[in-house]
């Protein structure tokens, strides 16, 4: 199912750290206490080394401490930075600043005192026990500003934090919504060439047919059972903008049918496709106006027989799909893709679909006559039900039964 934006919302407020966040955390408390020992190491040079054992664990205890708590004040600033308005916001971070704060200088100073050097003892560079005169260390306020400075540092990385994310999720979600736009688009204009290609198509097998109502009645039945056949599958298959090859074919030979009933055996087609190629998907109705195309331009202006053949073949990875017919050939300023209704809309239904990976050529073939061209990228089509169209494969010198 595609996200909503009300998923992605939710997917913003789940409150959780990512192990790489945690490292970053256990990393930077780490060197915080690294730097707070080699401080102290520095201040007592010359001083009996013994004495660092103290600070050394206050160091890391006060590290321990913070990257216990900077999870939650981490956490804290995602939650409040989407959800609180800002006077709450800022009240609620005032609050939780100043409790942590004066737990954490209140905790600093007792470490200092149990661990700190005893009072009238020589402190750093030579001096005596830390200020106040009790066992080592800073009195509380102290203490407490230091901390108070280090939860803001915490609260500001949270809040930037919580900015990104919230960035990058919108960023995502419009993306995921130009996308289904996007998506939605190009279904739709594929959905008004479809329509837009079967009236057309429906209604130039109409003229044939009654181009043929006095002269052939006989005829006149085949053609109509054949064009039923084509209408059962244009509502059968009105939802799908591609089926496989094997389909279209069979439905192409319905339309070759009606044809050559007008044409009264004046018109022959062959059709030769590998048996690789026709599980390849191609676009609904993308033969028949090639075929149309070959039959007005080609065979309708010569006398003699008409001739139109149709090849489908891989070449590497990719389905070449050719009409060639015995016609007088095309001119040489004609436009290369045709100018008719259905021509054009085969033109845009592949770019559509394909885009650059398509292309789409008619040009003089060289025995005579015109070839038109198409290559698609070869993609294969799943294992799903298709409407029932018994293949009617049409060949050279190919009978026409009456039914």
């Amino acid at each position: 199912m595609p996200s909503t934006p009300t998923d992605s919302l939710a997917a913003e407020r789940r409150l959780h750290l990512t192990r790489r966040e945690l490292a970053v955390i256990v990393g930077v408390w780490a060197l915080y206490a690294f730097l707070s020992i080699a401080s102290r190491l520095f201040d007592e040079r010359g001083n009996d080394m013994d004495r660092l054992r103290g600070p050394i664990m206050v160091a890391l205890l006060e590290a321990l401490g913070w990257a216990l708590l900077t999870p939650p004040i981490l956490l804290l600033a995602d939650r409040l930075g989407v959800d609180a308005r800002r006077g709450a916001r800022l009240l609620a971070f005032a609050g939780v600043g100043i409790a942590v704060a004066a737990t954490m200088g209140w905790a600093s100073t007792e470490l200092r005192h149990a661990f700190g050097p005893p009072p009238g003892s020589r402190g750093p560079r030579g001096g005596r026990g830390g200020p106040g005169g009790g066992r080592g260390g800073p009195p509380f306020w102290f203490a407490f500003l230091n901390a108070l400075v280090l939860y803001l540092t915490v609260l500001a990385a949270g809040v930037a934090r919580s900015l990104s994310r919230r960035y990058h999720a919108r960023r995502e979600e419009a993306a995921r919504r130009e996308a289904r736009l996007e998506a939605q688009l190009a279904e739709a204009r594929l959905d008004a060439l479809r329509r837009q290609l079967d009236p057309h198509f429906l209604f130039n097998t109409l003229n044939a047919v009654s181009a043929l109502v006095e002269r052939d009645p006989r005829g006149v039945r085949r053609m109509i059972a054949r064009l039923s056949d084509l209408l059962r599958f244009s509502f059968e298959g009105a939802d799908r903008a591609v089926v496989p090859l094997r389909e279209e074919l069979a439905l192409l030979s319905r339309y070759v049918e009606i044809m050559q009933v007008r044409f009264q055996g004046r018109l022959t087609v062959e059709t030769t496709a590998d048996d690789a190629a026709l599980d390849v998907l191609v676009p609904t109705l993308v033969l028949q106006p090639l075929v149309e195309n070959a039959i007005r331009h080609g065979v309708e202006r010569i006398a003699g027989p008409g001739n139109v053949a149709i090849d489908a073949r891989l070449e590497g990875e990719s389905l070449v799909l050719r009409v060639t017919d015995n016609g007088p050939g095309v001119a040489p300023d004609a436009p290369t893709a045709g100018s008719g209704v259905g021509l054009r809309n085969t033109v845009a239904r592949l770019e559509q679909l394909y885009g650059a990976a398509q292309r789409f050529t008619i040009a003089a073939a060289p025995q005579g006559g015109t070839v038109a061209e198409i290559r698609l990228p070869r993609r294969i089509a799943p294992s799903t039900p298709t409407p029932d169209i018994p293949a009617r494969p049409v060949a050279v010198g190919a009978s026409i039964d009456d039914r």
